[in-house]
């Protein structure tokens, strides 16, 4: 399984006015229920209660803002690309400019383990980060994370 599996070509978005954590968790949330059968105000509130656990910030500019959903079927995955780097309060006290953001069933604690896994390897693939913020389009971005694998 890839990125691409999770991540519908719909829920990858070029952001042209996000300039804040909370501005980016909101329409995080709108991509992800616009994806999925849950409440857009029910992934916000799963966004917002994790990011008050700790930062979902990895540092070199990328977050992965992630929740259990209670009723949710299978995980669904969403990219949003930023205008400009916002404070996400990351580990390395950089902006965040690209965010990868994923809601699973609120019992999938193994698939959520290895999914945020397979987005923290991609996150780490320079090579890869650089051509998703130099995407022109969002199918670009999507055509790189079906280079992108979760183990199963």
């Amino acid at each position: 399984m890839t990125l691409a599996d999770i991540v519908a070509p719909a829920a990858v978005e070029i952001a042209t006015d996000v300039s804040s954590k909370k501005r980016a968790l909101e329409e995080m949330a709108r991509l992800l229920a616009e994806q999925s059968n849950i409440d857009q105000r029910v992934i916000f509130t799963a966004l917002i209660n994790r990011e008050k656990l700790g930062s979902t910030g990895l540092g070199s500019g990328v977050g992965i803002p992630h929740g259990r959903i209670p009723g949710l079927e299978q995980a669904v995955g969403a990219v949003l690309r930023l205008p400009a780097a916002i404070d996400f309060e990351s580990v390395d006290r950089t902006g965040v400019d690209l965010l990868f953001g994923l809601i699973v069933p609120k019992d999938a604690t193994a698939e959520h383990l290895q999914i945020l896994a397979g987005i923290a390897s991609v996150c780490q693939d320079e090579a890869t980060v650089s051509a998703m913020r130099e995407a022109d389009d969002p199918a670009a971005i999507h055509a790189l994370l079906g280079k992108a694998g979760v183990e199963d």
